[in-house]
């Protein structure tokens, strides 16, 4: 896609009759970019469709969208606990064509601006150690890292590194 096309792009939170949209690009962005996840294509490429919907139960999805063609994804979780007035932020993933021309930032203008409808403070997520472009992406977007790299429960031997801003 061309530059000149992103003047299109706008954020959609889907709901669990979009389930469809959710899969087809959650697939296409485990199948592009495997190493960037913490699940797997073959996992969830066997998951049915109640298993899909029942996703919309943990989290909120977002797609990013040019020209009716669903671009990029990211997964929204309010925090349980002492933290209630946060969000986490999982499951980002943009186009390789697309990186570095605005749409993380436009992602993060929509949650910024549901932030302050559902009373987030605070944001976090969690991206690999060793991800350079998406560290430094998100450092960009504001995000500081917290803590020392923590070690993957679901991907032995990789660390993720925590970060957070304030809204």
């Amino acid at each position: 896609m061309s530059e000149s096309r992103i003047t299109d792009l706008h954020v959609v939170e889907l709901i669990p009759d979009e389930w469809t949209r959710l899969r087809d690009i959650r697939l296409r962005a485990l199948q592009a970019d495997p190493e960037a996840f913490g699940a797997t294509f073959e996992t969830e490429s066997a998951y049915e469709q109640d298993d899909w919907r029942g996703m919309f139960s943990k989290a909120n999805y977002l797609v990013a969208v040019i020209n009716d063609v669903d671009v990029a994804t990211m997964s929204i979780e309010n925090l349980k606990g002492p933290a209630e007035d946060a969000c986490w932020i999982g499951g980002c993933w943009v186009d390789a064509s697309l990186r570095g021309q605005g749409v993380m930032r436009t992602f993060m203008t929509y949650v910024d601006n549901q932030a302050q409808e559902r009373a987030w403070t605070r944001q976090g997520l969690g991206v690999w150690q060793d991800n350079l472009d998406a560290l430094t992406a998100y450092e960009r977007l504001g995000f500081t890292k917290r803590g020392e790299p923590q070690p993957s429960t679901r991907q032995p031997g990789k660390f993720y590194q925590r970060m957070f801003r304030d809204v």
